[in-house]
């Protein structure tokens, strides 16, 4: 593992992060119906737990003396008032942030510091439970 080969990676989640605050903020101000009492409160939710990851994550490019990035991941927003759909999407980028956090982690294996091993095995975590809320939310 190279320290910029790390900090690619931890970009890339970034960029994830980044865009799932974007997408979170919009789908809980969309959302209609019945469905709304729950489903707006558990976006903004996630929307600001994805803003903690991404400090937490740019820290950690900074300590790597890397350059965070600006912009979000470019894959798009679909914009839907849908329930079902934004559930859909939603499954969709936490699985996506998942699987990075994934490469992150196995990049991680060799690295001596383990206050950031720790920091993003949490963030890691979170996205697996939430992946598997939205599943269970999905039936």
């Amino acid at each position: 593992m190279t320290t910029n080969a790390l900090i690619d990676k931890l970009n890339e989640a970034l960029g994830w992060e980044l865009r799932a605050i974007n997408m979170y903020a919009h789908y809980a101000a969309n959302v209609k119906g019945i469905h709304r009492l729950q489903l707006a409160p558990m976006f903004d939710g996630e929307a600001t737990e994805s803003l903690e990851h991404a400090n937490i994550v740019r820290k950690s490019i900074v300590k790597l003396e890397g350059v965070p990035v600006t912009e979000r991941n470019p894959h798009p927003i679909t914009h839907t008032t849908n329930f079902s759909e934004m559930l859909q999407y939603s499954l969709e980028t936490e699985a996506q942030a998942a699987a990075v956090y994934g490469e992150v982690m196995i990049q991680l294996e060799a690295a001596e510091d383990q206050d950031l091993k720790d920091a993003i095995e949490q963030i890691y975590l979170a996205e697996l439970r939430s992946v598997e809320e939205l599943r269970l939310l999905m039936e």
